[in-house]
């Protein structure tokens, strides 16, 4: 076997002196290779990646024999050195692009500030280079987008211009931290697919950091899992994921959800409809001009009809922007709309006033990212009672207290969660915090907006596993919102998919996932990664 283009001996970081995050791991990554570390969260993937380039807080101590790039000894560079080899020698594409891009400068700027780094070009050499840099990501019209803010692209465009930032030093390792997580599954295949295509053309080694094992499956050549800051398996990806030795890879695999367990583990019983939805809209009007006149509309839900039953789910899928979340807030009169809403005989966008705030006791919404629907400055125990206290002011503080605490224990959370704040919380436990939140007031109908989006398949399963237990024991109905079609085959007893703010396809989960009608519904299907162990 060829010298290795990086090779990690005995690395451990360790924070405050006391907690060990990464723990005497030792891994190698050939020149033109894709090696893939998955984990759940915290277990030390990122933090062993951020150790590499030495990116770590003032609080972390490295220790390691050796880390080695090319036969050069990393340990041994001064911080000036290291400047001169991240995004150069090492380039690294971060997790979120929105935080990580410079709200305050175009991304032709950002671009440019990388190659200014590393190499020595005139102003029309430098531009052309970003020009390509854009074009090899794929960018629609990259003369037009150099002057563009990260706020004014999509989140698939963001994390195109961040591989484009990461590629500007033509690095012979790149490092990809979770470079999909939370993107539709098309946009995530189209990433994928330019990650695959750039490598190719350059040669370059990629190193993959991913919770996701169906992505892993399909790119990877190797495959290093770790729990706990330790690498407990190391193997080919096909050999791996087909005979899994450690009992950490065979339960991350076991709870891999999987379109083919459409309508599979589900009550289904005979109900009659909770939700009603008849020729509904929400339409944002486009003004122009000095007296800023109405010129057009951005149409986000254009005239969709539907229903939920009692104690069903029913799954809203499609690519972001398509108006799943405007629909989804529309219903709770969260923003402004047109069209019939009747639920258990109420016409729900005809209420006002005291009238309507009596009626969202029956619909409330768990919201895709859970700390920013928190406020951090209240501890859990009025998060979640703020609700029934809105709601139902003849509940004394003590019988409010102890629902709290009941609706801790069904939502599998310690009772001492009471007098904490979110941010003592992991992403599962704080979205099982929300889930009590909404369940509080007795909700006949609860939205989840992207509820498992973000979070390791461990977590989402029992985060699914706890939604469907709600559903039998309180009779529950869910309006699922979400662009995984994996997790909507878990859940989801019907499915209704959405394109550019109309609903195109409607049925049953089974009929829909096993035999879709609409060619965007196939789109959607064929763009999901798929384990393979072969």
């Amino acid at each position: 076997m060829n010298k290795p283009l990086l090779s990690v001996e005995q690395l451990s970081v360790t924070f405050n002196h006391s907690q060990t995050v990464v723990d005497a791991i030792s891994f190698t990554i050939q020149a033109g290779e894709t090696f893939a570390l998955v984990g759940e969260s915290g277990s030390g993937k990122s933090m062993t990646a951020l150790s590499v380039l030495r990116l770590l807080p003032n609080n972390a101590k490295i220790s390691a024999q050796r880390i080695d790039l090319q036969g050069d000894n990393l340990l041994t560079h001064s911080e000036f050195e290291l400047c001169k080899i991240r995004g150069r020698r090492i380039g690294l594409i971060f997790q979120d692009p929105l935080s990580s891009l410079n709200p305050v400068m175009s991304i032709g700027s950002q671009i440019a500030e990388v190659i200014n780094i590393h190499f020595n070009l005139s102003k029309t050499e430098l531009k052309q280079r970003v020009l390509e840099l854009l074009q090899q990501v794929e960018i629609p019209n990259p003369e037009q987008r150099l002057k563009d803010y990260p706020h004014q692209l999509s989140g698939g465009q963001r994390q195109r211009v961040m591989i484009a930032i990461a590629l500007a030093g033509k690095p012979d390792l790149l490092i990809a931290d979770e470079p999909t997580t939370a993107l539709d599954v098309t946009i995530q295949a189209q990433i994928l697919a330019l990650l695959t295509n750039i490598q190719q053309q350059t040669g370059m080694a990629l190193w993959l950091i991913s919770h996701d094992l169906a992505l892993v499956s399909t790119m990877a050549d190797r495959v290093a899992v770790m729990q706990q800051g330790k690498i407990v398996e190391t193997g080919l990806t096909a050999e791996l994921f087909a005979n899994p030795k450690h009992p950490y890879t065979q339960k991350l695999l076991g709870v891999l959800p999987s379109i083919h367990n459409a309508g599979k583990n589900l009550i289904t019983r005979i109900s009659t409809p909770l939700l009603q939805v008849s020729d509904f809209y929400c339409h944002y009007p486009i003004r122009k001009g000095i007296f800023k006149r109405v010129v057009d509309y951005v149409r986000a839900v254009d005239g969709v009809s539907f229903s939920i039953e009692q104690r069903k789910t029913l799954a809203l899928v499609g690519e972001s922007g398509c108006g799943k979340t405007t629909l989804g807030k529309s219903l709770l009169n969260l923003l402004p709309s047109q069209g019939r809403v009747v639920m258990n005989g109420i016409e729900l966008n005809t209420l006002t006033g005291e009238a309507l705030r009596q009626q969202r006791a029956n619909i409330q919404i768990v919201f895709q990212d859970p700390f920013s629907s928190m406020n951090p400055r209240l501890l859990v125990g009025d998060i979640i009672a703020e609700g029934i206290r809105a709601l139902h002011p003849e509940i004394t503080a003590d019988e409010r207290i102890a629902r709290v605490k009941k609706l801790l224990q069904q939502v599998d959370l310690p009772e001492d969660s009471l007098y904490r704040y979110p941010h003592e919380f992991s992403g599962g436990q704080r979205q099982r915090i929300c889930i009590a939140r909404a369940l509080a007031v007795d909700p006949k109908l609860i939205v989840c907006d992207e509820p498992t989006s973000a979070l390791d398949v461990s977590v989402q399963a029992q985060i699914i596993q706890l939604l469907k237990t709600l559903q039998q024991e309180q009779g529950v109905s869910y309006l699922f919102i979400t662009h995984d079609l994996a997790v909507v085959a878990e859940i989801a007893h019907e499915i209704a998919v959405m394109y550019q703010g109309k609903i195109i396809e409607q049925g049953t989960a089974k009929q829909v996932l096993t035999q879709p009608q609409h060619a965007y519904t196939q789109q959607l299907l064929n763009a999901v990664p798929v384990l393979k162990t072969a």
